[in-house]
């Protein structure tokens, strides 16, 4: 069998709070992370944690996982960011219900706004890759400028508390909204929701199809209920004969999308999967 490549790693790993292990931060690095911070405008005291949140997984991976990768900060940035954008969205669109006011933080709150606040903010150009990643479009994909951006929201959470994190998700969000009011918000809520499910069939087709050009796709309705005025449906979305995503809708063709974006995440899931085995 052949013996595994051993990647050296310059300089020494930086343990810090909360169980987590910085990569080495050399001087050039250091200096990156204080000018990102001036851009969003807030000053940590542990500039490690930053670090680690700009710090994906392949790149940990190249290194054997030594040190953290942004994964678990991810996750905690996904909480702040559910509170911080709920409270946002509670405040400015009073006249909504709660069920509006969830439609709307899907529809503002998803990965296509988050990437573009990441892209506004340059977050590809700092977040450390290994090469094969960097080489194959990493800075701009889509997936990892979300997650960075959450692994952000995270950082700032753990380090300077939650009034410093609510305010810097209102301050990235608030250009989402300049456009809308409470008195406009009814109507273009019901745009945003059509625009945002427009996208998740196309991607997952064109996805499976760059592998497999004869891949077979297909949707097929599952159920239908609820009176005609306001019907329920549920759809699954098969790839060659095997269900990948299910998803619920008021119309055939937001299940349907429903369902697409759950086979997108459920691939992402494998494939990450996949690279940790490896």
């Amino acid at each position: 069998m052949e013996e595994k490549e051993k990647h050296i790693l310059v300089g020494e790993v930086i343990p810090i709070e909360h169980g987590l292990i910085s990569s080495p931060i050399d001087a050039p690095r250091r200096r990156t992370l204080q000018n990102f911070q001036k851009k969003i405008g807030v000053t940590f005291n542990s500039l490690e944690l930053l670090n680690v949140a700009l710090t994906h997984s392949s790149y940990s991976r190249y290194y054997d996982k030594v040190f953290d990768d942004n994964e678990k900060l991810e996750y905690m940035g996904d909480a702040v960011l559910e509170l911080a954008s709920s409270t946002y969205i509670f405040k400015k669109f009073p006249s909504l219900d709660e069920g509006e006011l969830t439609k709307l933080r899907a529809s503002v709150v998803c990965q296509s706004t988050l990437s573009k606040i990441a892209k506004r903010l340059k977050i590809g150009n700092i977040i450390q890759f290994d090469y094969g990643e960097s080489s194959s479009g990493g800075a701009t994909r889509e997936s990892n400028l979300e997650d960075a951006f959450e692994s952000v929201i995270g950082a700032i959470y753990l380090d300077c508390g939650w009034e410093t994190a609510r305010g810097f998700v209102f301050e990235q969000l608030a250009p989402e909204f300049k456009n809308l009011s409470d008195e406009n918000i009814a109507d273009e809520l019901q745009k945003m929701v059509r625009k945002n499910l427009s996208d998740y069939k196309s991607t997952l087709q064109e996805i499976l199809m760059k592998d497999n050009p004869n891949v077979r796709i297909e949707y097929v309705e599952l159920s239908a209920s609820g009176p005609p005025h306001l019907p329920t449906f549920e759809f699954a979305v098969k790839i060659d004969d095997k269900i990948m995503g299910k998803g619920v809708g008021n119309s055939k063709k937001s299940a349907e999308q429903v369902a697409a974006k759950k086979a997108l995440q459920k691939l992402e899931n494998q494939q990450k999967k996949s690279e940790t085995e490896d």
